[in-house]
């Protein structure tokens, strides 16, 4: 559980103008927030785990120094078996933070459109897409960090600092500080992790009504048991990603003749030598 954070930065005259506007946007003392449904502890009991929402405490403190502007940035869709990648990267503007940010994963479909217009119309933001072409052929991973570099590099001011949800830093041409689960701790993640959701959601829908009966309207392209079975009585199609093991299988199913199998690298092989040797003088 993250550490409750207490602002110490309110001593007059100390702090530049833009760190004042942080300290009266931001309350000094994060509230607790009741978990989501089904967090709850094995006891079974009524109350949730408390969980304290992501603060500003990273870019503050950069801030101070006089690293700005600070960008958060998160994707969208890795575990999906349709669509595509979605990244995105925010600059809050430390005056105007939009209350109630926090991990996409935490909020309703409600909340996150909510905060996703807040976010639109107080920060710089920008938004990459990995195409499923992009993810079969460089693989889901590298396919992220590309989209991830590819937000940040499109932000319309360059910034200085950036910090990035997982394991993994990003190409940039600033600092850059991986964070794990920084989509529940560092609030510029959060706010780019609401922007990259709600962007992915929207276009699932789209795509929805471009290829209907899979239900990306309702799964968004995830492996529920609703998309396998439009998977296997459909096949695959052309959203999909065709090296996920479900998309294969459904390939093979339907479209037998595109199957190649790959090289047996253990079966064994005639060698075929001569013991002749030409001289030349």
């Amino acid at each position: 559980m993250a550490a409750m954070i207490r602002d110490q930065s309110k001593k007059p005259g100390r702090a530049k103008a833009a760190s004042r506007a942080v300290a009266k946007s931001a309350p000094a003392k994060a509230a607790i927030k009741p978990a989501a449904p089904g967090a709850a502890g094995k006891s079974g009991g009524k109350g949730g785990i408390a969980v304290a929402p992501p603060s500003f405490r990273r870019e503050r403190a950069l801030l101070k120094q006089g690293v700005w502007p600070v960008a958060g940035c998160d994707e969208a869709g890795r575990g999906p078996l349709a669509g595509p990648v979605v990244a995105a990267a925010v600059i809050l503007d430390p005056a105007r933070i939009p209350r109630g940010l926090d991990d996409s994963k935490r909020l309703s479909a409600e909340q996150r459109e909510a905060l996703f217009d807040k976010i639109c119309k107080t920060s710089a933001f920008a938004v990459a897409v990995a195409s499923p072409a992009r993810i079969d052929r460089d693989n889901i991973l590298r396919a992220s960090l590309w989209a991830l570099s590819r937000a940040v590099r499109a932000l319309p001011e360059a910034p200085k600092h950036v910090f990035v949800d997982g394991r993994d830093r990003i190409d940039v041409d600033c600092g850059c500080e991986a964070v794990i689960g920084g989509d529940g701790l560092v609030m510029s993640i959060a706010a780019a992790s609401i922007v990259a959701k709600v962007t992915r959601d929207r276009l699932m829908c789209a795509l929805a009504q471009d290829c209907p009966g899979y239900g990306f309207e309702q799964h968004k392209g995830y492996a529920v048991p609703e998309h396998l079975a439009a998977l296997d009585r459909l096949g695959p199609s052309v959203h999909h990603r065709s090296l996920f093991a479900p998309v294969v299988a459904a390939r093979r199913k339907h479209q037998p003749w595109t199957d190649v199998p790959e090289p047996d690298l253990f079966a064994e092989v005639t060698v075929v030598t001569s013991t002749e040797i030409s001289l030349e003088v």
